[in-house]
């Protein structure tokens, strides 16, 4: 047997295939309170101390109650090897060595769906992160919290030796976060941070999709999160080993950052609210044609086409409320809270229409495009608009994890 097969053999078996947290696997030995994950590439200088420092804390904090587990990405200084080693004095501790993936966030994910643990959490090896900090999340977690996170931008918290040209960087990434993903960066005052701690729950049976080293984006992207609680701790800079922040790694984000805007779309709920537009130029064709027709009525065009499209926009207020928007209207039941929708629908309406004469004049008239192409440009933008601010006005969110949320910060 070879050194490596025999090193191997003690280590815990990478899991396969999405990478999707699960319920705790019963196999794989007794629940425990936090499973605590440390991915590592060359960090055979600094694993030593981290893992000393840190069992002590986690001992006082929950005794027993633990599991410290380190993803190695079959570092060529061995990193795992060593980190094995250390399992015989601190029993707590647990190892995995990936020889076919790489990269920091599914590195993290694979060691929660390893792990045994209730509370989830991620933390760096390289002693950048204060090992002490744990025990304020792990205080977040147990008064309620669905996700704690390590902060330097809340009172308390910073870094240590920055240069300005560091800062900026680092300043200018969550201003780009803010641009993109405003909803899910938005959330905390350090979506940057790699150092957390999350039930269980607010993950399972979710797929998620990271890209680079920044996984917190995707977690709050895509969990389920009501009580966001924030512990402020100091950044420290690296005193061994070398830097992974390279370039790639702020091309990295903006790429997972547009991807996750991308995915977290309401593309479904925008092609029932355009098959529902579509039904309303029907009702808008048909009952113009019945009113100013000479054949029908013969009305004034006027009058005709106003009363047709207030009973287009009825017509699809009442499509959209009973089909596009329904999980969100089902939470504002009454009259009354129908009347509200169906008024902020209608001033969205009118200025869509405002804006589709605008933007149709200046193509026609100022750029000379052909009117009908024109006009079907300045269908598609209203469309677009009339969406997205009926999504974010006019059914407004009012699910119950929306009207419960609140973000407990740890620093009030």
């Amino acid at each position: 047997m070879t050194t490596d097969t025999a090193q191997t053999a003690g280590l815990l078996s990478m899991p396969v295939g999405p990478h999707t947290v699960g319920p705790v696997n019963q196999s794989a030995g007794s629940r425990v309170r936090l499973s605590l994950v440390l991915p590592t590439y060359n960090e055979s200088k600094n694993i030593r101390e981290m893992i000393s420092r840190l069992t002590p804390i986690l001992d006082g904090a929950l005794p027993g109650d633990y599991e410290i587990i380190v993803v190695d990405d079959n570092s060529p200084d061995r990193t795992w090897e060593l980190a094995q080693s250390l399992t015989n004095e601190y029993p707590r501790l647990r190892v995995m060595r990936r020889q076919t993936e790489r990269g920091l966030s599914t590195a993290v994910i694979r060691g929660w769906q390893a792990s045994r643990g209730e509370w989830l959490a991620v933390i760096d090896a390289d002693l950048q992160h204060p090992p002490e900090v744990t025990v304020g999340l792990a205080r977040e977690m147990a008064r309620g919290a669905d996700i704690a996170v390590a902060s330097r931008h809340v009172e308390g918290g910073g870094v240590s030796d920055w240069s300005m040209l560091r800062r900026i960087l680092s300043r200018a990434a969550q201003v780009l976060g803010l641009l993109i993903l405003p909803g899910v960066v938005g959330k905390v005052s350090d979506p940057m941070s790699g150092f957390f701690m999350l039930r269980r729950t607010a993950i399972e049976g979710i797929e998620l999709n990271p890209l680079g080293y920044k996984i917190l984006i995707e977690v709050l992207g895509r969990g389920r999160f009501r009580w966001i609680g924030e512990v402020p701790y100091v950044f420290q800079e690296r005193t061994r080993g070398e830097s992974k922040v390279t370039g790639k790694v702020y091309l990295d984000y903006f790429r997972h950052l547009l991807r996750l805007r991308l995915s977290t779309l309401p593309v479904n709920r925008f092609v029932r609210f355009a098959i529902v537009g579509l039904s309303g130029v029907v009702v808008d064709m048909g009952v113009l044609f019945l009113l100013s027709d000479p054949s029908t009525l013969g009305w004034g065009l006027t009058r005709s086409k106003l009363i047709a499209a207030e009973l287009a926009i009825i017509n699809n207020f009442i499509w959209n409320d009973a089909w596009t928007f329904k999980d969100i209207a089902s939470h504002q039941t009454g009259v009354r809270h129908r009347l509200q929708r169906f008024s902020k629908f209608q001033l969205v309406c009118l200025a869509g229409l405002m804006l589709n004469t605008v933007l149709l004049n200046l193509q026609f008239n100022l750029l000379g495009m052909n009117r009908y192409l024109a006009n079907a440009i300045a269908i598609a933008i209203v469309t677009g608009w009339n969406f997205w601010l009926n999504f974010k006005l006019s059914w407004r969110a009012a699910t119950p994890e929306d009207i419960n949320s609140r973000t407990v910060k740890s620093e009030s």
